[in-house]
């Protein structure tokens, strides 16, 4: 799962992947893009993992002045908001589930 936080309104832009290598990555960047208005400026805070830091990755935000990247320190742990939504998704959707196939988890996810 992908997820993005507008910590203004608390609103989510959220995409199911089956891997989270730079490619779904980039998918998921282009992703929000097409739905942040194009005046705003995008703040992208991420943990260090390798895929976030690849050089298509880097290459493509270089590309992007109004995307500004954003690391927690290494060990860290995710912000406080960002870790309660997948808390709830996995009290709500995942825990105690019985899912028929990864497209049934990734349904009732979305929902």
């Amino acid at each position: 799962l992908f997820a993005a936080l507008n910590v203004l309104d608390g609103a989510i832009i959220a995409q199911c992947k089956p891997r989270h290598r730079h490619q779904e990555f980039l998918a998921f960047l282009r992703h929000i893009e097409a739905n942040v208005p194009p005046q705003l400026d995008i703040h992208l805070v991420v943990d260090n993992y390798a895929t976030h830091k690849h050089p298509k990755v880097r290459t493509w935000l270089a590309r992007r002045p109004r995307w500004h990247i954003h690391f927690t320190p290494t060990y860290a742990s995710w912000l406080n908001q960002v870790e309660r939504f997948f808390a709830l998704i996995t009290q709500r959707a995942i825990r105690r589930g019985s899912f028929d196939s990864t497209a049934d988890l990734v349904k009732k996810i979305d929902r």
